[in-house]
């Protein structure tokens, strides 16, 4: 028997940097709703904004979706919009108009 203390092993290395998910956990709310997205960061949010508004009853036509106070394009993906895991897309009604 050894009175030495074990060796460390190569996994309990700090130093590296936690590896990043394939998926996100995305919360997507209109203020009066929250409903939580699981999607891989790769996927198109049109996918995501379809669901949402399938699962509300609302035209898509008439949304805007808001992430970080920029507009979100349906072609925009968690990775070109440095989206991390629990970050939120803020839904808004699309106003058109304004004069009477």
């Amino acid at each position: 028997m050894s009175d030495q203390p074990p060796s460390p092993s190569p996994t309990g290395d700090k130093t590296e940097e936690p590896q990043q998910s394939e998926h996100l956990n995305i919360k997507v709310t209109d203020n009066n709703n929250e409903v939580f997205f699981k999607i891989k960061r790769t996927t198109q949010l049109k996918k995501l904004m379809d669901a949402f508004c399938e699962r509300q009853g609302k035209d898509i036509r008439a949304c805007r979706f808001l992430f970080d106070g920029t507009r979100v394009n349906p072609t925009d993906n968690p990775e070109t919009l440095d989206m991390a895991d629990g970050d939120t897309l803020e839904v808004h009604q699309e106003q058109i108009g304004g004069a009477y």
